[in-house]
């Protein structure tokens, strides 16, 4: 049985706002945004699945025909080009390498960065190399997520601490942090 509207949270504040999840690949974007979408009744979207829709590639094709540099690209002219409104928005991980992007995707949404240790971003993501992550052919994930890392909590909203959290803990945190926009982190 599907949640009513009625029976969806309310958080104070963030009416018709999005919520924006920004972290990286392995942070659980995906599924915490479904989750998080049928709990506040709005509607879900996951930007990387965008992108392989409007492009008809997937987005390790997109980096083995043209390079992460393509990639990157692609994705600000799709952030760019849609406005959603209620709506969870799950994006790449390299959607913060675009202030443009980032700038379209705040005035109208809460950005949430959901941190993760990078030990257990190794542990979740076994296929790092064929995964369509838009970075530097001899990058590492470790550097990748060193270079990743001040660029989602520049462009945070709410940081939440996700390591050792449930999917529904980490939605809980998520929708607390909603509805006190004071608190700057949470978790």
């Amino acid at each position: 049985m599907g949640m009513k509207d009625s029976d969806a949270v309310k958080p104070d504040g963030v009416q018709g706002k999005n919520v924006v999840l920004i972290g990286m690949p392995g942070s659980g974007k995906s599924t915490i945004g479904a989750r998080l979408a049928g709990m506040l009744g709005y509607a879900y979207i996951d930007t990387d699945a965008l992108i392989e829709k409007v492009t008809g590639r997937s987005l390790q094709k997109i980096v083995d025909d043209n390079g992460y540099l393509t990639l990157r690209q692609i994705e600000e002219k799709v952030l760019l080009s849609f406005d959603p409104i209620r709506y969870v928005v799950s994006t790449g991980g390299s959607a913060v390498y675009s202030r443009a992007a980032m700038a379209h995707l705040k005035t109208n949404g809460v950005i949430v960065f959901l941190n993760v240790d990078l030990k257990t971003l190794r542990k979740r993501i076994k296929n790092f190399g064929e995964r369509g992550i838009a970075k530097h052919p001899e990058q590492s994930f470790e550097d990748l997520y060193r270079e990743r890392f001040p660029l989602y909590v520049r462009y945070a909203d709410i940081i939440i601490e996700g390591t050792r959290l449930s999917v529904d803990e980490i939605c809980e945190r998520i929708i607390e942090g909603l509805r006190s926009e004071k608190n700057r982190v949470a978790g």
